[in-house]
């Protein structure tokens, strides 16, 4: 006996026991048995049991092989069109290949079935006399009927006519029997013997039913000869069904059908249907006319398909009014007439030259929606009413053609095309669309943004694959369109107008500022560098498609952009526009950020191209001939490449060491400096622009403290330059077009001698350093000494006389201002440095400032111009015209963009005529004249008396600020620089002029917004302002003027509040209460103690001061980069008059949210807090409209950090006196109607998370504390949210029994909670259960009773109508109050009349019910049976 195979056994042993098996002979345990084939009958697959039928079917078997193909794993590949274009080598076996590809035969052979044409007719050919077939000709087709749809070709039509006419030969044979049948003997559908139908049927019920052949069954595929006998029986045992039934059963078997059935299926029977109709209607016109049936056969042929209906009757009715508006083509509507005579002309088909026929008019629909916007090929928007020549090639054939011009998608799919020149004029048109939309010139006409609709659409990487394109015109298009979308060349214009301003050269960084990143980046709370770590660590596993739509530029970096276009710049070499676009968008991206900086410097080859192509120290000569057009740019110095050098510089002092050593721009500096611009062999204007952005690069290089070894080297160029100066008032006079280069180029100078004199003034304090013993990292001193640049002294402020004679010359001045500036800007750094030179006669230098006071600047003060100065301050301010600094319409997030489009106004703060930066630089150097030299304080005196300044600073403190943009954050930059050398300049005032104290108010509040509105690189100003202006008692007069004793004068009187401004009472009664005067008159004292709080809860700022002290106090060594910090908004939040209090919460809920207890708060946490209270309870007091930005509501939150820090530290005397009185402040009528606890409020996630801590700390530490207590029931006045008042006597009724507060003591009329009646049931109800529980009594907590019964008899005597389930809950709390035990509660329930403040209990009672309450009471308690009235009061 056979054995099993067993684990373990080899493969030899399974054939071992194969051979023991077929030597056995034994029949096998499994028989195999082949299934029956459909196709073959039911009776077998054997050929001895197949019947012999004529129609027997040649099929071919592969018995080695199954009749399913077998699943091929992996599935073969598809075939190639290029497949024959294959390399294949002589010694390659065929066989091989074939195994390779075709893994099994089954892949291409398998079981092959001949089709069943049983059921086909066979017709035969019609013989005619001809000896061949008759040729087909076109012109046949005239007399011929088109089947189907015109859009037909002609060998179509022919084609399916002939297949309806063999569809139609045996409806044609039937049709020739017919004329046996006596025409009498017809039905009424024309077909005989056929019984009569309802006649409430249609005709077209009738016909289906009198059908001869059915319009859905063929009995194709029985394979059988009998299939048109069972097809026919099945048609009559359908017919017969039908007739038996009624025309309702009929329809409801259809409505079942219909439900049951796929809707395409449904749909498909229609048109298997409605394609038989056709045929029917025929056959009953010839089976009219039997005689013509032959004759007409021809006709019945072509005319089959004009009766082909469509199923759907909606699809019929829109084709019918498409035709409608059809209209019918003739030759007249053709520009050229065809003739018959040209060749396949010869049959006209009109409907293919529709295309050719003029366009309509277009016409303007009237409709309120937008129609899609048109632009031409230079990328103006196009009007939708234009009728424009088609010669203009602005008209197309796609949608509404009749109008002209293209639309963004329409270019959209141009720019993909294939054809070249195509992709190029789509690129070309997108920038220029771009480009006019940056300058803002479709805001009035377009709905939206196009930019942003463009990037959205994914434009930014359309142009990023097209600057991948192999075509040149492609290529320059592409970035023609990039330089529009990214660079702004008027934002440029600005950048070097403002770059020798005071601070001018450093700017902020090019990154948009996005708000939902920022939301991603609060979550996760990180220090300074795993901050930026992790931020970069994010860009880069994100896609470049999220990066690109908050920032573009890391977008395009992160796709290697700077890789291609060092490509385009080194092995294309494009023409010179193409290549000024490439340096424009590298400057752009150089602007972006330090990182990018660093990018394109790391980029291969990319900054050596540059150098040496746009750079290069000799070029052609012919280049500076007039008229000499450049067709490549390489090998040509260019003004733009020293450009984007020089904002490269800009990113870091390492950048800028690489570019002067390793790119060897120190040499390319001696080059360009040393050479006269005239000499240059440039164009005149190129070469000035070259020579300006060379002494600007110098100057940033200088600003780090490099490269001033050049100065001794190039010092009788500088020499040269400065003796030439003044030579630019004859040329500002003569009005020579080259004048406002040249001042930009005399400004450069300068700006580069004010850094590298501010680099000389460190010289002797770094060597004074280095030659000491002190431990620690060293800075070697500069190349550069005082002595070398003192001499220069001179030769500027010679100038700056000369030039100040001019100020009465408008035209004059107006181009001289900006070199003016400079010079004070110079002369204030000069005598900064002057007076810290060891070698330098400190008397020397005092006397040459008095000197320069009464010389130059006290009869410059006294000019008439200089009052109209003064004035234009407030017209070109940003901050009294927020709108000068508004984004502009097309600005988009993801691209940062100072909004400079089309130019600013004269009047603005960067206009041609704005005064800022003049009287910036004026009050910089009367404010180091005055640090220097302090008896020349009153001197300066009248500055602060002009009247546009004090306008100018009082509306600029009360106007709130624009909102933190790019543009506005660079803008306000500027600005904020005046007022701190205005408030500076009173800061001195206050201590010498007695006259001072009438301007101390005015420069206090300005100084406390400015506080809080100092942007990021600024921290030096901010740090000033706290530590010699915001606490200085000089600024806060009302404290020596009798403010203290005013406040209590006005406490006693009550003036301008109705309010309660008594000091809620506490548990700790032993503390004596002292008024609101001695309050202020204690915190003024203690305003040294709260200047040094202050400054110490700013300690975190130190890092960033310290960078910005390198920059303002020029320390040159010092500064890292001159790109400020990215603008994110203000230094200091605009609550920081409770910092320190914040920061001791946060402190105290950091610890608990990690599990630790802190047990120990600071020592000097009483005196923290106290300082805190102190200074904040000062500005409510004398400077409320400071805080006026703060909502009242955040106040209050801030102040609720008193209870929630350190456990009963609310309970100390101090700071329990100083929160009672500002309670008192913010309790005042109108205070408590700005108080608004559903408004989001800033620094907070969620008022109620606040309450509810408020409540918890309150239920463990309160003591029952009335202070406390009355911030717990402010929040639960009526207008605030219900959710309040439910978690009070919902989840923390324990408290009801410590809200001690009286009614006399409690500082918030109690209307302000009753008014308007309660409508949430479920307080309603928690109301109702307190009060009879006894949770909730008047002796323990009379302010919520009162609130609670109020609210309880409202509810319960109300009568208007309501929901059944109110009105059931009021009826209901009405029983059971009538139900009361105690009889106190149900008479006060019941018998409540209205609040009264000087009643015992806070409300009056009715003697008796009012009739209408009585007899509604009486009604809703008869099913009580309590027949008796309640009894009056007693």
């Amino acid at each position: 006996m056979l054995t099993r195979p067993k684990p373990g056994e080899s493969e030899a042993d399974l054939l071992h026991f194969q051979n023991q098996f077929l030597a056995a002979r034994a029949s096998p345990a499994v028989k195999i048995v082949k299934k029956a084939d459909k196709r073959k009958g039911e009776g077998g697959s054997t050929d001895a049991e197949r019947p012999p039928l004529q129609d027997h079917k040649d099929v071919v078997m592969l018995d080695e092989f199954p009749d399913t193909l077998p699943a091929l794993t992996p599935a073969p590949p598809k075939k190639s069109k290029i497949k024959s274009a294959y390399v294949h080598f002589e010694d390659e076996d065929p066989e091989e290949r074939l195994e390779s590809h075709d893994k099994h035969i089954t892949a291409v052979f398998s079981k092959i079935i001949e089709r069943d044409t049983s059921a086909v007719a066979v017709t035969m050919p019609v013989p005619t006399g001809d000896p061949f077939p008759r040729t087909f000709h076109r012109s046949e087709v005239e007399s011929e009927v088109k089947v189907g749809s015109g859009r037909k070709s002609i060998f179509a039509q022919k084609m399916a006519a002939r297949r309806a006419a063999e569809k139609a030969a045996p409806s044609a044979a039937e049709c020739m029997h017919v004329p046996s049948t006596a025409p009498d003997a017809l039905g009424p559908e024309g077909t005989a013997a056929e019984a009569p139908f309802p006649s409430i049927r249609d005709d077209k019920a009738g016909h289906l039913l009198t059908s001869q052949r059915p319009c859905l069954i063929t009995g194709e595929g029985l394979g059988s000869q009998k299939s048109e006998q069972e097809v026919q029986a099945i048609h009559k045992e359908n017919l017969e069904k039908l007739r038996s039934m009624s025309e309702e059963e009929i329809l409801q078997e259809q409505e079942k059908l219909l439900a049951q059935l796929d809707s395409s299926l449904v749909a498909f029977l229609k048109s298997r249907r409605g394609g038989k109709e056709g045929q029917k209607k025929e056959l009953k016109m010839e089976q009219n006319r039997p005689e013509e049936c032959l004759e007409s056969l021809p006709v019945a042929q072509h005319g089959v398909g004009l009766s082909l209906s469509v199923p759907d009757s909606g699809l019929e009715e829109s084709v019918r009014k498409e035709e409608k508006m059809k209209v019918e083509i003739t030759d007249d509507d053709l520009p050229v007439k065809p003739k018959k005579e040209w060749i396949h002309m010869d049959n006209v088909e009109f409907e293919k030259l529709e295309w050719m026929k003029d366009l309509p008019s277009p016409r303007q629909k009237k409709t309120k929606k937008g129609m899609q916007a048109r632009f031409s090929l230079k990328g103006e928007l196009i009007p939708a009413d234009a009728d424009l020549p088609t010669h203009l090639g602005l008209h197309h054939h796609g949608e509404e053609a009749e109008r002209a011009g293209y639309s963004l998608q329409e270019l959209f799919h141009l720019s993909r095309s294939q054809v070249i020149q195509q992709r190029t004029l789509a690129l070309q048109v997108l920038g220029r669309i771009v480009q006019k939309a940056r300058a803002g010139e479709f805001a009035s006409s377009l709905k939206g943004s196009v930019l942003r609709l463009l990037l959205d659409a994914g434009f930014l990487f359309l142009l990023r694959f097209s600057l991948d394109d192999a075509v040149d015109n492609v290529m320059a298009a592409s970035v023609g369109a990039l330089r529009a979308l990214l660079v702004s060349l008027d934002d440029e214009k600005y950048l070097d107008w403002t770059f020798s301003w005071y601070q001018g050269m450093a700017a902020f960084p090019f990154v948009p500022n996005n708000e939902e990143e920022e939301e991603e980046e609060e979550e996760e709370e990180l220090n300074g560098t795993e901050k930026s770590q992790g931020k970069k660590l994010k860009d880069e596993n994100k896609p470049d498609p999220d990066v690109a739509r908050y920032d573009v530029v890391k977008g395009l970096l992160k796709t290697r952009i700077q890789h291609r276009l060092r490509y385009i710049l080194e092995v294309v070499r494009p023409v010179p526009t193409v290549v000024l676009d490439i340096l424009h968008i590298l400057t752009h991206i150089a602007r972006h950020s330090s990182e990018a900086c660093s990018q394109l410097l790391d980029c291969p080859r990319l900054i050596e191209t540059v150098v040496r192509e746009f750079l290069p120290t000799q070029w052609d000569p012919q280049v500076a001939e007039p008229g000499c057009l450049l067709t490549s740019l390489h090998g040509v110095a260019c003004a733009t490449a020293m450009k984007f050098i020089r904002v490269l510089a800009s990113g870091g002092r390492s950048a800028t060491a690489r570019l002067l050593n390793k790119f060897e721009m120190k040499s390319r500096l001696s080059r360009f400096i040393a050479e006269d611009p005239l000499d240059l062999l440039l164009p005149r204007e190129e070469a000035i622009r070259l020579s300006t952005e060379a002494f600007r690069l110098w100057a940033v290089a200088a600003g780090y403290g490099q490269a001033c070894d050049l100065y001794r080297d190039l010092y009788p160029v500088l020499v040269r330059i400065l003796q030439s100066l003044p030579e630019l008032l004859s040329s500002c006079r003569g009005k020579s077009p080259m004048t406002e280069l040249s001042v930009q180029r005399a400004t450069a100078v300068v700006t580069l001698l004010i850094h590298v004199t501010q680099t000389a003034g460190y010289a002797a304090e770094l060597q004074a350093k280095l030659s000491s013993s002190e431990d620690g990292e060293q800075v070697p001193p500069p190349p550069v000494v005082w002595n070398q640049v003192s001499g220069l002294q001179p030769f500027l402020e010679t100038s700056l006389k000369r030039f100040l004679q001019e100020v009465s010359q408008t035209e004059t001045w107006q181009a001289l201002q900006p070199l003016t500036t400079t010079y004070m800007i110079y002369l204030g750094v000069y005598y900064s440095a002057c007076s810290q030179q060891p070698s330098v006669n400190p008397i020397d230098c005092l006397e040459e400032l008095e000197r320069l006071t009464s010389e130059v600047l006290q009869p410059l003060l006294i000019q008439p111009a200089m009052q109209s100065m003064w004035d234009l301050l407030r017209p070109c301010s940003a901050l009294c015209n927020p709108l000068s600094c508004s984004p502009a319409p097309e600005s988009v997030s993801s691209i940062a963009s100072l909004s400079c489009a089309g130019g600013k106004p004269p009047l603005s703060l960067v206009g041609s005529k704005s005064p800022f930066p003049f009287l910036t630089a004026l009050l910089f150097l009367i404010n180091n004249i005055t640090r220097i030299h302090k008896g020349l304080t009153s001197k300066y005196s009248s500055v602060l008396d002009f009247k546009g300044l004090k306008d100018y600073l009082h509306q600029s403190w009360q106007t709130g600020p624009p909102s933190v943009t790019p543009s506005s954050a660079w803008i306000l930059r500027h600005e904020y620089h005046l007022q701190y050398f205005v408030l500076a300049l009173a800061r001195r005032m206050a201590g010498t002029c007695p006259d001072y104290s009438q301007h101390a108010s005015l420069h206090h509040c300005v100084a406390m917004a400015l506080l809080s509105r100092l942007l990021p690189g600024s921290e030096h100003l901010a740090y000033e302002v706290l530590l010699d202006l915001a606490f200085n008692p000089e600024f806060l007069p009302e404290g020596k003027a009798g403010g203290p004793e005013a406040a209590d004068f006005c406490d006693i009187l009550h003036l301008g509040t109705s309010a309660k401004l008594a000091q809620p009472g506490s548990a700790a009664t032993f503390f004596s209460k002292a008024t609101r005067g001695a309050l202020l008159r204690e915190s003024y004292q203690n305003l040294p103690l709260i200047r040094s709080c202050y400054l110490s809860h700013f300690v975190h700022l130190q890092p960033t001061l310290t960078r910005s002290q390198a920059s303002y106090q020029g320390r040159n060594y010092l500064v890292q980069s001159m790109l400020l910090p990215e603008v994110r908004g203000p230094i200091l939040p605009s609550d920081w008059p409770f910092f320190p209090l914040i920061s001791l919460y946060n402190k105290v809920t950091n610890a608990e949210t990690r599990g630790a207890v802190l047990n120990s708060l600071p020592l000097d946490l009483v005196n923290t807090v106290t300082w805190n209270l102190q200074w904040v309870l000062l500005l409510e007091t004398w400077r409320a409209k400071t805080l006026q930005s703060i909502p009242t509501a955040a106040k209050l939150a801030r102040l609720m950090c008193v209870f929630l820090t350190g456990g009963d530290l609310f309970l100390e005397a101090p700071i329990h006196r100083y929160t009672a009185a500002l309670l008192s402040v913010y309790c005042q009528p109108k205070t408590l109607d700005s108080l608004n606890l559903d408004a989001p409020l800033p620094g907070l996630a969620s008022f109620h998370d606040l309450y509810i801590s408020l409540l918890e700390q309150f239920e463990g530490v309160s003591f029952g504390d009335l202070l406390f207590g009355v911030f717990v029931l402010l929040p639960l006045q009526k207008r605030f949210s219900v959710h309040l008042r439910l978690s009070v006597f919902g989840e923390h009724t324990s408290i009801l029994r410590a809200l001690g507060v009286t009614l006399q003591q409690f500082p918030v009329p109690l209307e302000r909670y009753t008014s308007p009646p309660e409508d949430n049931l479920n307080l309603l109800r928690l109301y109702f259960r307190t009060l009879v529980t006894g949770a909730l009594r008047h002796a323990w907590c009379p302010v919520l009773y009162v609130v609670a019964v109020a609210h309880v008899n409202s509810f319960i005597f109300s009568q208007e109508s309501t929901t059944q389930e109110t009105d059931a809950a009021r009826k209901s709390m009405l029983r059971k109050t009538w139900l009361l035990v105690d009889e106190t509660l149900k008479k006060h329930l019941l018998y409540y009349k209205l609040l009264n403040a000087e009643s015992p209990l806070g409300f009056d009672l009715y003697e008796e019910l009012p009739p209408m309450r009585l007899k509604y009471l009486q009604t809703v308690t008869q099913k009580e049976n309590k027949k008796e009235s309640p009894s009056p009061v007693s």
